[in-house]
């Protein structure tokens, strides 16, 4: 899957720390899409982080990357922490907060493992989002992610402030 505008790739790199948005250029009535990938996370690949348009973002999913392209080590409970890490600031570099969320995804290897770290799992939100309401979710199991050992995927969808 590649971010494509007028059927052309779009590819970006940051070395600085602002994110980088790329919109799509206006041409008479068309829409302004934008395609935001923060520096601090790992460089993406044939997808963007995030996309906006108007007040809507849509954010691509995350699982526990580590900047230099490891999945953190640890159970479910890490890569929780980290994978909701990596989706807020996309979240954030698009311009919404989680409070501006409205659905989440969360695609999981192990249900169960999920299921009996709840209680830790729902500390991590409240610490990560500042104890924002949850949005409308989904969780779905699924036999295996991108990365062979993540356990753990988050997308979502959001209004901008």
């Amino acid at each position: 899957m590649g971010a494509t505008a007028h059927g052309r790739v779009i590819a970006v790199a940051a070395p600085t720390l602002e994110p980088t948005v790329n919109a799509l250029p206006e041409k008479g009535t068309a829409m302004t899409v934008s395609f935001v990938n923060p520096p601090t996370l790992l460089a993406p690949s044939g997808f963007s982080h995030a996309t906006r348009h108007k007040d809507t973002i849509h954010l691509a999913g995350q699982t526990a990357l580590t900047p230099e392209g490891v999945i953190v080590e640890g159970g479910i409970v890490e890569q929780f922490h980290q994978a909701l890490s990596n989706f807020l600031e996309a979240l954030r570099s698009a311009g919404g907060r989680p409070d501006g969320l409205l659905s989440m995804t969360i695609y999981l290897t192990d249900i169960p493992e999920y299921q009996a770290n709840g209680r830790r799992i729902g500390e991590i939100w409240r610490e990560l989002t500042d104890d924002a309401p949850y949005p409308a979710m989904a969780g779905i199991g699924v036999v295996g992610l991108w990365q062979p050992e993540a356990m753990i995927e988050i997308q979502g969808v959001a209004a901008a402030e």
